[in-house]
Order: structure tokens, then sequence, then C-alpha cells
């Protein structure tokens, strides 16, 4: 498993997404950490599961009702893409990290959920990471059967 490094940040709050109805993951909405920088502005810091179009360290609107920030748009992008794999429980740890290794020495990083039978990762492609090989990287492990993906947000230029 890969971890970010501590950095000192500001105190974090919680931002909320709406995802949308009838989803395959079955939720409405997600949260995610941020520090918020003022009243409408918050920077992301840690990987979205579900949402899409946002990554770590983007810096975002938000409006605050009912008691919470929501997601408005993104102001500042970071530069990271952001990708789901989702890997059966059943498969090897050893197998797993076969494929996993090479996306790490890239410079991706993730985190992981329990999403019943399957274990969700949410992978953070840093800005200076060649997004055409973390991609097929990805798709290499997807083709030899380790993992299922899909891309939540490719904030590198293309």
């Amino acid at each position: 498993m890969s971890f970010r490094r501590k950095e000192k940040t500001l105190p974090l709050v919680k931002v909320v997404f709406f995802l949308g109805e009838d989803q395959w993951h079955g939720y409405e909405t997600e949260s995610v950490w941020a520090e918020k920088i003022t009243d409408n502005r918050c920077r992301i810091r840690n990987t979205p599961f579900y949402a899409k179009g946002v990554s770590f360290e983007d810096v975002v609107f938000v409006q605050s009702k009912e008691g919470c920030l929501w997601f408005e748009e993104t102001s500042i992008a970071a530069g990271h893409s952001t990708y789901r794999i989702l890997l059966e429980k059943s498969i090897p740890e050893g197998d797993f990290a076969k494929y996993w290794r090479p996306l790490e020495k890239l410079g991706c990083s993730y985190e992981s959920a329990d999403s019943g039978e399957m274990t969700l990762l949410a992978v953070d492609v840093p800005p200076n990471v060649d997004i055409h090989k973390a991609y097929e990287l990805l798709d290499y492990g997807e083709q030899a059967g380790i993992w299922g993906f899909e891309e939540g947000h490719c904030g590198h230029p293309i």
C-alpha cells in the first residue's frame, strides 16, 4: 500500500459532492477531506472514490448549505488525475502487488475502501507522472484479470 507523506495542513473540513441517482455504487453523495482556504474555496486533501471531474489537491468552490460545504466547481486544477480500481478480494496479495508495483514506482498512490465483495482503490496520479504510461499499466492489470478500472478525472494535459 502506498501512502502520502505527512505535510502541515490547515484544519480539515468535509466537502460533499452530489453524485447523482442510480450510480453503480449506490451512493448519491460522497464527502472528501479538504483544507478550507476561504469561506467559499477549499483544497481537496484526499483522492475521491466516486466523485468525477476532481482530483487530489484541486482547489474547489464550495457553497455552505444545510450545515455542509457542497462542491460547486473547480477553481484551480492541480494537475493530478484520478482512477478507480475495483479489486476482487479473492485476488492474492502477491498478484496484486506484481501489477501495482510499477504504478507505485511511477509515483502513483492509492487509498482503499471496502466495497462488499470488492475492494475499491482511489488511485492518485501526480502531475509529474507520465499519464500515458500510468494508463497503460492500469490497462495491463485489467487485461490480466487482476482488476477493473475507470477514469474519474484526467487532470494531465493529453
